[in-house]
């Protein structure tokens, strides 16, 4: 799903507006009857609802879904601040559409006035402030949204939580309206998707209102979302006339004394993602442990307590170096000794990226279309330190296309960014797998997948939805308190069945 900006989604409702013939009123009231049906199926007949509207559009929203509520039997009353002297058309339709039924249907709220006695039971729809908020919320409007906040009511916000604005973070100091659920209008708001931000916004609802899919189509951006059918896109099923020698030859390097889990989950996972054949290189101390725990898993040796160097790489489809490693000069060495003879993309993860931290001139010589999965601190040592996420993304574009790498920013919703500096933000996961191992999961779906002859931007985008998937089908089982790496593991089957179905 594409990722518009505030402008954009304006554009494409006035163009929608006039490709269809519509009044912009009608698509008001389009979005208002998807708000209601929603509604509808989650609350019962008896919930009480308050609406706090501004004197814009998205005022007129919540106006229309007041009305559409009263008449579904829901009790409710609009409250219209007067934020301005003046008040868009459509607002001010929906205002007199809700008046002609009933006047005490909407209240008025003067300026320096607010509403202190909402009864805790009653569910507050917010729709003050829009996706056409160009400054932060600031007097009077900062005050109630604050005052709103304190209330322990249910919120729903409409299309976006007041004071949030759709395309950049905003400062730690501003005002926004915080609610449990959102009901977004047929895209996701960047700000969404980035933690400082998203956390205002609650559980995410897109709503389909019809908007023109040429105009959709035709327009360009650089964030999608990544979503079952983009990954079921990129799946290639198994040709019933194969072999191991198929699907390619994977090796994951890594481990050092304490830390010979890591790759033994990362050898795992690279089997469980489909490489045909699986080699570890990790130091002798592991030997014993990686062979019975993952006996379906080739092994070499080199060191004893540390990789002292990389080697066995140049027959294998796809390499995966990092997790366990360690940070011990000898596998510094071993790292760039590696680096600068491979010529084919590689998956870079944990402390190979502590060790590249370490010799940035390493960057510049990564085989072009490799895989980087650094979390943010590890990004930050790479490349240096961001004010917020939605920044360190867009850092991390320019950073992808200076140095022809893929990069896999991890977090709630892992940015997954290609060469060309598309970003793909991810919809699969949960906080269970904020567990340590989880990561080193990751670099071994990537490499199992590189290695049977997916692109590396495509291996980066399957394999961090069917890492995300599998967790989130293992928490239904298990919890997300108990859920471990291994639990992603085990559940890569499901995943591979979920989206092999589609």
């Amino acid at each position: 799903m594409k990722i518009f900006t505030a402008a954009q989604i304006k554009a494409c409702d006035a163009y929608t507006i006039q490709a269809s013939g519509i009044r912009s009123s009608e698509l008001m009231e389009r979005a208002a009857v998807k708000c209601v049906n929603w509604i509808k199926d989650h609350f019962p007949k008896d919930t009480l609802f308050v609406a706090l509207c501004g004197a814009g559009n998205n005022g007129g929203d919540g106006l229309a879904i007041a009305r559409l509520l009263h008449q579904r039997g829901y009790g409710v009353k609009a409250f219209l601040l007067r934020i301005s002297k003046d008040i868009s058309p459509d607002c001010k339709e929906n205002l007199q559409r809700l008046q002609a039924i009933d006047k005490d249907l909407a209240g008025i709220v003067e300026p320096d006035t607010f509403i202190t006695d909402i009864p805790a039971h009653i569910v507050i729809i917010d729709a003050i402030l829009g996706t056409g908020l160009s400054r932060p919320v600031q007097g009077w409007v900062a005050a109630f949204i604050n005052q709103v906040n304190q209330l322990p009511n249910r919120k729903i916000a409409i299309d976006i939580p007041s004071g949030l604005p759709a395309d950049v973070v905003p400062d730690k100091e501003a005002v926004m309206l915080k609610a449990q659920d959102t009901l977004s209008f047929q895209f996701y708001k960047r700000t969404f998707l980035h933690p400082e931000s998203g956390v205002y916004a609650g559980n995410i609802h897109i709503l389909d209102i019809g908007l023109d899919k040429t105009f959709i189509n035709a327009t360009h951006t650089q964030f999608k979302t990544i979503d079952a059918e983009d990954a079921a896109a990129i799946y290639k099923p198994r040709s019933p006339f194969s072999h191991k020698g198929t699907y390619g030859s994977a090796l994951v390097a890594g481990g050092s004394y304490g830390k010979i889990g890591a790759i033994t989950l990362s050898a795992k996972a690279a089997l469980r993602a489909g490489a045909g054949l699986v080699t570890a290189l990790i130091p002798a101390y592991g030997y014993h442990s990686l062979q019975a725990a993952v006996p379906e898993v080739m092994c070499r040796v080199n060191g004893e307590r540390v990789i002292e160097k990389i080697e066995g790489w140049e027959h294998m489809s796809a390499i995966g170096i990092g997790p366990g490693m360690g940070t011990d000069p000898k596998s510094a060495q071993a790292l760039a000794g590696f680096i600068d003879t491979c010529k084919s993309p590689v998956v870079v993860d944990a402390d190979a990226l502590n060790l590249m931290a370490r010799q940035p001139e390493l960057l510049g010589k990564l085989p072009k279309g490799s895989v980087l999965t650094p979390h943010p601190k590890e990004f930050a040592r790479l490349f240096g330190e961001n004010t917020n996420s939605m920044i360190q993304v867009d850092h991390a574009r320019i950073q992808a296309m200076r140095y022809n790498i893929n990069i896999v920013l991890k977090g709630h919703h892992t940015a997954i960014i290609t060469t060309e500096g598309e970003c793909w933000y991810n919809m699969t996961g949960n906080a269970g797998m904020a567990t340590g191992g989880a990561g080193d999961v990751l670099t071994g779906i990537i490499a199992g997948l590189m290695a049977q002859g997916y692109e590396p931007h495509n291996a980066a985008l399957l394999g961090v939805y069917l890492h995300g998937l599998a967790g989130d089908l293992a928490v239904k089982e298990l919890s997300q308190e108990a859920l471990i790496a291994g639990d992603i593991i085990d559940y890569l089957g499901k995943a591979f069945l979920a989206i092999g179905s589609r």
